[in-house]
This record gives C-alpha cells, sequence and structure tokens, in this order.
C-alpha cells in the first residue's frame, strides 16, 4: 500500500478478510454461498480499504496473517460508469500491487470465456442491460440477435456473452468469485417496497443468478447506508449472512480524515439574501485563501491549498440568476481569474450565465484542476465524488431540498491534507451559506450533518454550528500561561493492532528521513539482532525443542493386508525439505517481521555458520528463525525490547521532531499512537476556534449564550461564548473568583491535537476522557500553575472507569498540576475528589459505586 492505515481500517480489513476467507472455504466445501457488508461513513476511505483488501486476497499480506486465494476473482460492480472510473483511479492511487493490467474496465468489446484470477473487473449496470453489447445473444428469444438456421449468431461475432463468462467463472473449481457492489444502497430496494426497476432487477439477477447462470458464491457491499442491502440480502434464498464489519464512525472523525466543524450561516430573517450571502460566501472564500496561503508560508510547504466555493442551483436553473452571483464574485473579488469558474451540469457543454461562458469539467477532475475557484453544481455531483478542498458553498436550493444539500456537503467533509491541522479549526471546516433558509429550517440539516447524512449516530467529535464566531488568541492572556498549557502531558489511544517491531522500523525510516538519527534503520535491526542472541541464549532449550520440530516432519502411513484386509496404521518420521523448512520461516517472519526475519537470517549466515557455503548457511540460519518463531517468549522479548528502544527514541528527539513541519509531526504522531501502551504526547497552540454566538430555546426563540472573560482563545471583544449546564457554570464562576486565577481554557471535547486526554479503559477497550476545565495562576514566586477541574458526571454507567484513568495519570503527572480535581453536584451540595492524594487514588481504585465514593472521606466539599 502507498498509504499507512489508519487503525479502524486497519480493523477493519482484518474483519472482512476472515470473512472472505471463511467464505471463500465453505464455496469450496459445501458449495454455500455469502454475504456480508462493510459499512461506513463517508470519508472513512472505503476505497483504501478496498486497495488493502484486493492487495492480500491476491498477493497475501503478513501483517493480516492472511494467505492469498491463488483463484480470487472480482467483480467490482456500481449504477454508475463515472464512479468506476473514480474508484478505478483510486485503487491505482492507494495501491503499489495492484498493477494497471490487474484492473479491468469491461467495456463493450470485452470476451473472454472466463474471467482470469488475480485480477479486479469493473462492471456497471448499463453494461448489462438488455440494450448492451455485453449481453446480446444470451437470451434466446432476443430479437436482436441473427441466427443462420442452425445456430445464433452472437453480435461482433462474439464467443461469449457476458453472463456466459460470468457462469463459466463461477463453474470453474480452482477460481473464486467475489462480488463488491460499491455503493450497495443504491439500485437495491427493500422487499414490500417500490420495486426497482431495470437496475434492481440487474443487480439482483447477479446476486442470484438467473437461469443457466448460477448465483455468485461471495458478495460484498460496500456503503455508508446498506440497510438496504442488508434486507435485499436477507430476502436471497440459499444465501447465507456473515456478521456485517461496521466502522466505528468516532473513529472515523477522530482519525483527522473529517472535518470537525461544518458551518451554516442563516439569515436571521426571512427573505431574498442571495447576492447579500453570496457576497459574504466570497469573502469566506478570499479569508480561507488567506489563511491557507499563510499555513504554507508558516509549513515552508510549496504545495498549498487552493479552495474552491460550490454554487449549488436547482435542476432548472435561471441561467441570468446564476450569471448576477458571479457577478457579484468578481466584484467582490477582482483578483478573481476569469477561467476559475467551471460547471459540472450533465449536459457537457460550456453553458452561458449572463455575461460568463463556463466550461464544464467531469466532477472527478475537479480535486486536482487547482485552476478551478468556482464550481458551479446541481445534484447529480452529490454522490461518487468529493473535492477536500471545497470549503465553501453557497446554495440557491430552497428549504424543501435539504437533502440535495446535506447530501453535497457530505462530499465536502475530508480535510484538504487528509489530516487535521493543529490548533486551527479555521481550517478543519467547511462553510455553507443558505439564503433561501431560515433558522428553524435549517435545524434538520444540521441533524443530518451531524449523522454523517446516513440516518445513523451523531458523529462523536463532529460540530455544525449556525452563524458562529472566530475565536483568536487571546492578547490579554501572559505568555507565561500559554508556555505552561503547551508543556502540560496529554495522553494518547493506542493503537490496538500494533506490532512493535514495525512500529520501531517506521520510526527508524522517519527518523533518517528528517536526518535526525543517520542509518537508523541498520541500527534499529543490530539492536534487535542482539536481542535475538540473547533470547537464543535465554531460551536455549525450548529453542533446541523448537529446532528439531523444524527439521522433521512427522506423519502416519497407512499398511493394508490385501489377504486379511485389515488396516493398520504407521507413525513415521522424515527429515523435512526445502521447502517445508521455508514455509516455517515464512511464518516466523510474520511472528517477528518479515524484515527483520531476513536481516536476521543474514546476519546469521555471515557471522556464525560456514561462510564458504552461503547458501548451505541461509538454510540453517533460516532454521534458527524458524525455530525462534516456534517460542511464544521469544516473540514477547522481542517486541517489549523493540517497544522499549522506540520510546527511548522518541523521548531523545522529541525538541528536534517538535521542530518539524505539521505534516512530519503528524507522521511521529501516528508512530507515538502505534504503541500498545498509552503515550504522552504534546499539546498544539490552538490559533483558531469557532464557537456558537446562540442557543435556542424550546419554544424557537433564539437567545445569545452567556460570555466569559479570561479564556485563552476570546471573541473581538475579549470575551468567549458557551453554554454550559447550570452546575458547570457554578464551577467555572467559583474559580474565576479566585483572586490567583489569570486565565481557562475550555478543553476540548473532540480529538484535536489541542485537547488535553486521558486514557482510560473501559472494560478490555481502551478509552479516553478529557477533563472539561485548565485553570491557570499566578503563583507568588511569579511562576504559573495549572489545574484540572473535571465537572464529573455522575449518571453515566463509565464514571468510575474514568475516574479511575484521571487518578492513574495523576499518579504520573501530578506534580506538573498544582490541583487535579473532580467536582460533582449531589443534590444542593458540590463534592471534590482530590486526584493528588494517594488515599484518594486508593479508594477510587476499589470504588464499586460512584455515589458512594462520593459520600465517602475520601471526597470533601467544594466550596462555590
Amino acid at each position: 500500500m502507498k498509504f499507512t492505515l489508519k487503525d479502524y481500517q486497519e480493523d477493519a480489513v482484518k474483519d472482512v478478510l476472515t470473512n472472505l476467507k471463511k467464505a471463500a472455504k465453505r464455496w469450496h466445501e459445501d458449495g454455500d454461498r455469502h454475504a456480508f457488508s462493510l459499512t461506513a461513513t463517508t470519508g472513512a476511505g472505503k476505497t483504501v480499504m478496498a486497495a488493502a483488501l484486493f492487495e492480500a486476497l491476491f498477493h497475501g499480506d503478513d501483517n493480516f496473517d492472511f494467505e492469498p486465494d491463488p483463484g480470487a476473482v472480482v467483480i467490482w460492480f456500481s449504477d454508475d460508469p463515472a464512479l468506476n472510473a473514480q474508484s478505478h483511479f483510486r485503487l491505482r492511487e492507494a495501491s503499489d500491487r495492484l498493477t494497471l493490467s490487474d484492473l479491468v474496465i469491461v467495456q463493450n468489446t470485452f470476451n473472454r470465456e472466463k474471467l482470469e484470477a488475480g485480477k479486479v473487473y469493473f462492471l456497471n449496470t448499463q453494461k448489462l442491460s438488455k440494450s448492451s453489447l455485453l449481453v446480446r445473444g444470451h437470451d434466446p428469444d432476443d430479437p436482436g440477435v441473427e441466427s443462420d438456421g442452425r445456430q445464433t449468431i452472437m453480435p461482433d461475432m462474439r464467443a461469449f456473452t457476458i453472463w456466459d463468462t460470468i457462469q463459466n467463472t463461477i463453474e470453474d473449481p480452482d477460481l473464486t468469485l467475489y462480488l463488491v457492489l460499491d455503493e450497495a444502497h443504491r439500485g437495491m430496494k427493500a422487499s414490500g417496497g417500490n420495486g426497482g426497476g431495470e437496475k434492481s432487477t440487474i443487480v439482483k439477477r447477479l446476486i442470484n443468478g438467473s437461469g443457466l447462470v448460477p448465483a455468485i458464491p461471495i458478495v460484498l457491499g460496500i456503503s455508508a447506508t446498506v440497510e438496504r442491502f442488508n434486507a435485499a440480502m436477507a430476502d436471497m434464498q440459499d444465501r447465507a449472512t456473515l456478521p456485517n464489519v461496521v466502522v466505528d464512525s468516532g473513529k472515523v472523525q477522530a482519525s483527522g480524515l473529517l472535518k470537525d466543524t461544518i458551518i451554516l450561516d442563516v439569515p436571521n430573517e426571512v427573505g431574498q439574501f442571495d447576492t447579500v450571502l453570496v457576497r459574504r460566501g466570497t469573502d469566506k472564500l478570499k479569508e480561507i485563501t488567506a489563511a491557507w496561503n499563510d499555513y504554507a508560508k508558516q509549513q515552508d510547504d510549496a504545495d498549498t491549498v487552493a479552495p474552491l466555493m460550490v454554487l449549488q442551483v436547482p435542476n432548472s436553473p435561471d441561467h441570468d440568476e446564476i450569471g448576477r452571483a458571479l457577478d457579484t464574485i468578481y466584484e467582490r473579488w477582482p483578483d478573481l481569474p476569469d477561467n476559475a469558474v467551471a460547471h459540472v451540469f450533465g449536459d457537457h457543454t460550456t453553458e452561458t450565465f449572463g455575461s460568463h461562458s463556463i466550461p464544464y469539467i467531469s466532477p472527478e477532475r475537479v480535486q486536482e484542476s487547482k485552476w478551478v475557484r468556482v464550481l458551479i453544481a446541481k445534484d447529480a455531483i452529490s454522490t461518487g465524488w468529493d473535492c477536500p478542498r471545497a470549503e465553501v458553498m453557497v446554495s440557491f436550493r430552497p428549504a424543501m431540498d435539504r437533502t440535495h444539500i446535506t447530501q453535497l456537503l457530505g462530499r465536502m467533509v475530508r480535510t484538504p491534507l487528509a489530516r487535521r491541522i493543529p490548533g486551527n479549526e479555521r481550517l478543519n471546516a467547511v462553510d455553507c451559506l443558505l439564503p433561501f433558509f431560515d433558522a428553524k429550517s435549517v435545524k434538520d440539516v444540521a441533524k443530518a450533518l451531524m449523522s454523517g447524512g446516513d440516518g445513523g449516530e451523531d458523529l462523536p467529535g463532529r460540530r455544525v454550528l449556525i452563524n458562529p464566531e472566530e475565536m483568536k488568541p487571546n492578547p490579554a492572556i501572559p505568555d507565561a500561561v500559554w508556555d505552561k498549557l503547551l508543556s502540560l502531558p496529554s495522553q494518547s489511544l493506542p493503537k490496538r493492532q500494533a506490532k512493535p517491531v514495525k512500529r520501531l522500523t517506521s520510526l527508524a525510516h522517519e527518523l533518517a528521513a528528517d536526518g535526525l538519527l543517520a542509518e537508523a534503520g541498520k541500527t534499529a535491526h543490530a539492536e534487535m539482532h542482539k536481542v535475538l542472541n540473547a533470547a537464543r541464549e535465554r531460551y536455549k532449550a525450548e529453542i533446541a525443542k523448537a529446532r528439531k520440530t523444524v527439521l522433521t516432519v512427522e506423519g502416519k502411513s497407512l499398511k493394508t493386508d490385501l489377504k486379511t484386509r485389515e488396516m493398520s496404521f504407521d507413525d513415521f518420521l522424515e527429515a523435512a525439505d526445502f521447502a517445508v523448512i521455508d514455509e516455517a520461516y515464512r511464518r516466523a517472519g510474520r511472528a517477528v517481521s518479515p524484515d527483520l526475519a531476513t536481516s536476521y537470517s543474514e546476519f546469521l549466515a555471515k557471522s556464525e555458520y560456514e561462510k564458504d557455503d552461503l547458501e548451505a548457511a541461509l538454510i540453517e540460519a533460516r532454521v534458527t528463525v524458524a525455530a525462534l518463531g516456534l517460542v511464544p517468549e521469544v516473540k514477547d522479548y522481542l517486541e517489549a525490547e523493540a517497544e522499549k528502544l522506540a520510546t527511548d527514541w522518541l523521548t531523545k528527539h522529541r525538541i528536534e521532531i517538535k521542530s518539524l513541519s505539521d505534516e512530519r509531526q503528524e507522521v511521529y504522531r501516528q508512530i507515538r499512537e502505534m504503541s500498545a501502551h498509552p503515550m504522552d504526547v504534546d499539546l498544539a497552540m490552538p490559533t483558531s476556534w469557532m464557537q456558537p454566538t446562540t442557543v435556542r430555546e424550546a419554544d424557537g426563540t433564539e437567545k445569545p449564550l452567556p460570555r466569559f472573560e479570561r479564556h485563552l482563545l476570546c471573541a473581538k471583544d475579549g470575551m468567549f461564548p458557551e453554554d454550559f449546564n447550570s452546575w458547570e457554570g457554578d464551577v467555572l464562576a467559583a474559580e474565576l473568583k479566585r483572586p490567583d486565577t489569570i486565565g481557562w481554557y475550555r478543553n476540548p471535547s473532540r480529538a484535536s491535537q489541542d485537547s488535553l486526554g486521558v486514557t482510560y479503559q473501559d472494560g478490555t477497550e481502551p478509552k479516553i476522557v478529557r477533563p472539561d476545565f485548565i485553570f491557570f495562576a499566578q503563583l507568588p514566586d511569579g511562576t504559573v500553575a495549572a489545574d484540572i477541574v473535571d465537572p464529573h458526571g455522575t449518571q453515566f454507567s463509565d464514571s468510575i472507569p474514568k475516574l479511575k484513568g484521571l487518578a492513574q495519570y495523576a499518579a504520573i503527572n501530578g506534580e506538573v498540576f498544582r490541583r487535579i480535581d473532580a467536582v460533582v453536584k449531589m443534590g444542593d451540595v458540590f463534592r471534590v475528589l482530590d486526584l493528588k492524594e494517594a488515599p484518594v487514588r486508593s479508594a477510587i481504585d476499589g470504588a464499586t459505586s460512584i455515589k458512594a465514593l462520593y459520600e465517602s472521606d475520601a471526597a470533601g466539599n467544594y466550596m462555590v
């Protein structure tokens, strides 16, 4: 893969491969057919996951411990040729093992007896319709098929229809046909619905088979919305279902691939505000362009993001009205080039809008065509297209068209650099201006966007803000406070599939690439060679026993007496041949890392075994490595030492890493998170937040949010708007009354680099809690102290696990803070647990009731 998979992507790929392996085994052994789905919210990187799937399916993958299927054939099916073309491009973009010849777009000239193993074939609904040349001749009643009186004459003298090809592929025992339905909800209609027309019939015929064509053995539906697919699969006869693979949308949002904030800009009154908001949208485009330019200069990055604005118009637009909008844009931004506008209308021709002649551009080319700064679109662009640099949208759609608006916005939520910009929410946001909406009707849009527009649960960490205000660093806050904030230790979630040796070699590669540690790769492997040498001494007996296992093959031979017809089994023991040794060596490579297995074999061959016969020495070395892989203690010891060395290097080079660009720091942050244990990470400087300024009451009226002084970020008036529940506000008021308080920080609840996180264990799953408040005090000696004060909810089932995580954090990092307090309101009384006190932490460790804990002597009264 050209891309490093996010942890949720790795988990999903592993689970899908497990299903595919089961399905293939059951198909070949019992003829059972299976189906399941991969569900992930828009922007999760479904095509990247698919690329990893196909690489493993065709070539195997040591990281997933997956053997290749030599007969694997994949049909990638969608209802849109443009969608297939885009998927074809993205698979090539993501994979370094899938060649152009492995990815076949099926054209009308396609003519094969059967599909070829190791290839992905792209098919769409139109290619299977009755009028397609690919199917002509399969139906003997087709009036368009000629006959010479003896046999059917196929169109274009074709030997096989596509249905013949599919049938022959399924019936070949050496092949396994996998069907991947892209955007699986499209073209699928649940039973009892209104029917799906020819598209639905084609998809179901493909899945279920028809006439002589058998049903496809294995079906995988990929989509953000797979309810229809799942319902349709449940109605299919003779097809079992495997567990669906569902990607946690919270992990997708936390990954940084999706923008955190969607800003909805609507008029405060009902009326025609299109010209006003077009001007405002143009101003936003100018502002975000300047912000990206400044960021590129700050990062010394030549590849600057060129944001664009989408003008969304009705399906039957008024061309003169669009022309007036373009006039407004150019009046507001005279420096915008004359050729900076394009459209994606279905006519594919140059369109005239007022005095402007605007060319057509294919949707999938918009992202790479940086000259496009304003894009005119209807609704056909809403599916199968995404443009991360689309940062502003002005929609001329009326309120009744909110579905089209949310669909298009759903294509604009990917982050332009595929990562979160540290501390800058303005660059992690997308703006949508809705001239024909009022504040009431926009609420439905906000609700849909919170769930990714797919009707599922809200995406944790995503915010949809209506008419917010930008917060900048507060000039009244002393520099010492900022220095203190940035020195506070934060924690990241450990990566579930972390492999310490792989993590170490990845770190070595990056350190060498940045010039921080010369020949780090060689050094890492040399250190691991020492570890393996030590392991050979420490576990000498176990390794000797394993070595015998590698070198011999045990089995039973069957003997039959022809006279008595009696059968007996005799044990036999034979020396292993090279193929057996090589297989054991490959298994060991998966355990200790294939690269390390190779380098250690070469090291042993040159240093310990016969040097005059290198081939024999390498075989001997591989036997040793294979034996090491059979001793679990060796792997545990090796991984512990690899984890230790990686941690030492990250600590030693921490300051140098902080001096690198955000992009490079993000690489090291991901390596830190590959640890099997929580690791401290640095907080990023917050430079831009977007805050709501009003709250809507139950009766529909709006009122301004309370505004507070001394926050580290503030509006132009020096105040910070925030909506607290009553007792959170009481805690804040109490802390601000303290005479030594000089600043406070509303710790973001989202997974951003400017949010202080603390890990905790909820059952077997590691999670993260983000304390609500950090207060800063001026001490008598002139230094600045930091206090964590967390209004701790008692109504949730994870209250005690969170407290335990905070207590463990306090035990490790207590000296960094003056106070670490967990506060609750019980009746009319506020109670506090001082987590810096060892007896309090001990009481938390043994607690089973949050209420009893706060009522015990371990807690005290908190003064408000």
